[in-house]
């Protein structure tokens, strides 16, 4: 049987002899499975529909916790907020300057690039990276039409 993303997820967090609540592996798991780059308080809306036992600070604290143990990333678009992702498959993100939509583009380049983004970092300024979150900015599908910059075709595309 394979390893789910999920048990991998908790074996690591397990290594780090980090507390493992009902909370926090409900919110792990969320986190896991929807792939909306939500908000705390959207994770917080949703989880309060089927457990009360979830508070606000509950799912902040355990959303901290995984951005440490680097399971998880910070996004922010637009709107100022942070969003969440579970970053247990490398990717980048494309941002709506106009909306704020954030899609995943998953890309069997992406180590490649942030290898070389590395090596260039490294070679330019000695930092020794650690981590790289790749954002490009650009306008959704959705807002080019809206905005008259796409046809109904590339639209519906």
């Amino acid at each position: 049987m394979a390893v789910t993303e999920y048990e991998r997820a908790i074996k690591r967090l397990q290594a780090n002899k980090v507390r493992l609540t009902p909370q926090r592996k409900t919110i792990l798991n969320y986190l896991i499975t929807h792939h909306t780059h939500p908000t705390v308080e959207m994770i917080f809306n949703d989880l309060k529909k089927n457990d009360d036992s979830i508070s606000m600070a509950t799912v902040y604290n355990t959303v901290k916790l995984l951005v440490n143990y680097q399971l998880v990333i910070e996004l922010k678009n637009g709107d100022e907020s942070i969003h969440y992702d579970y970053f247990g498959h490398p990717h980048f993100h494309v941002i709506c300057d106009n909306c704020g939509k954030i899609t995943d583009v998953m890309n069997e380049q992406f180590n490649q690039i942030t290898k070389q983004l590395a090596n260039l970092t490294r070679s330019e300024t000695n930092y020794l990276v650690t981590r790289s979150d790749v954002e490009v900015h650009g306008i959704c599908p959705d807002c080019q039409y809206k905005l008259g910059l796409a046809n109904d075709d590339s639209h519906n595309a």
